[in-house]
């Protein structure tokens, strides 16, 4: 099979580092060309030095893309950027695969998207064609698409421990409480002060409380499985971490156990590649997913009475945003959806 040729828009964030570091090594792609308008003219390896051995094209403005060329594009752009430039790389070449990583194309509502965004959506053409590419939930849909808005890595981690859960009715989706941990980053490559090393190490912070973006992809999502709308209590955290995510859902049970729970997790999961569902008394670890495209999930019973918790862990990184892009290209163009994916966790 010929490679397909892919870029990367935005390939100077660490999302877009982490599309390059998997897609380098994917023996069905080829990168041939990396976008980056305030980097433009260096090679990676000066902006990520660990890329020292491997060859790959300059960095350069996404204007002087020749877009006709490429098979699928990458955009790991920041929200609000990234509509009008997806709908100028479409229309130089309809034929393309997009594989957005931002939050543009997430929302199917648009007056949800300028309540949570601050401005209307620049792009509603596309808005409507978009496919929330949760892989495992989506994934017929994804393989028929040419526009795909990858999940947000809260949302991810979140959607694949609750949404078999809502559907089967085992808990009541008006009462959850979700306590979300994440590395710095997911903030982004960009200088802030409160994730500068001094200001981010040895603490632990809460940030958007009652008010961070992802949590209209988590009530999209949850409410479209239980057929109802939904309102999650939901706060993200800083931890003192490169990258990973935890994810720990308290939820009220409908007449079910823990074991219940589990046991639908099981069902749901039985033949996914990259969702494992621990036994009764294993608990998931950051570690264990660490640099990899997969996810662990457990249900533990709270010592309230009708209550459990489910914790979900992930790689913000890899199955929160570039692991599960490139799970996406792979569907798209027929390939095994482990393609390139496959690596094990780094421990420690």
């Amino acid at each position: 099979m010929t490679k397909k040729k892919v870029g990367i828009l935005g390939a100077s964030g660490y999302t877009g580092a982490d599309a390059v570091r998997l897609l380098a090594r994917h023996p069905d792609a080829e990168i041939t060309a990396l976008t980056a308008n305030t980097h433009a003219g260096k090679t990676m390896s000066e902006v990520f030095p660990h890329f020292f051995m491997l060859d790959l094209p300059r960095l350069v403005e996404w204007e002087k893309v020749d877009w006709t060329r490429l098979d699928a594009v990458f955009c790991g752009l920041p929200h609000g950027t990234t509509q009008e430039i997806i709908a100028a790389v479409l229309k130089a070449n309809p034929a393309i695969k997009i594989l957005d990583m931002s939050a543009d194309f997430r929302l199917r509502d648009k007056d949800s998207y300028a309540q949570w965004y601050g401005h209307e959506h620049r792009a509603l053409e596309l808005q409507d064609e978009a496919v929330y590419g949760l892989t495992e939930l989506y994934r017929e849909k994804i393989t028929a698409a040419r526009l795909v808005a990858c999940p947000g890595c809260y949302p991810t981690a979140v959607l694949l421990a609750l949404v078999p859960l809502a559907k089967a009715k085992l808990i009541d989706v008006d009462d959850i409480v979700i306590d979300a941990k994440s590395g710095v980053t997911g903030a982004g490559r960009g200088l802030k002060q409160n994730t500068l090393f001094s200001e981010a190490g040895e603490g632990l912070s809460p940030y958007s409380i009652g008010s961070h973006r992802h949590s209209a992809e988590i009530e999209q999502e949850i409410g479209a499985a239980a057929g109802s709308a939904v309102t999650v209590n939901f706060t993200p955290h800083l931890i003192p971490m490169a990258r990973g995510e935890f994810c720990t859902s308290y939820v009220k049970l409908n007449g079910a156990t823990p074991d219940d729970l589990r046991a639908e997790l099981e069902k749901a999961y039985a033949n996914e590649p990259f969702v494992h569902v621990t036994k009764k008394g294993v608990l998931p670890q950051t570690q264990n997913v660490r640099g990899s495209n997969y996810v662990q999930i457990g249900v533990v019973a709270d010592r309230i009475k009708n209550r459990a918790i489910v914790l979900s862990t992930l790689d913000n990184l890899v199955k929160g945003s570039a692991g599960q892009a490139i799970q996406n290209m792979n569907l798209m163009f027929g390939l095994p959806e482990t393609t390139g994916l496959e690596q094990i966790a780094l421990f420690p």
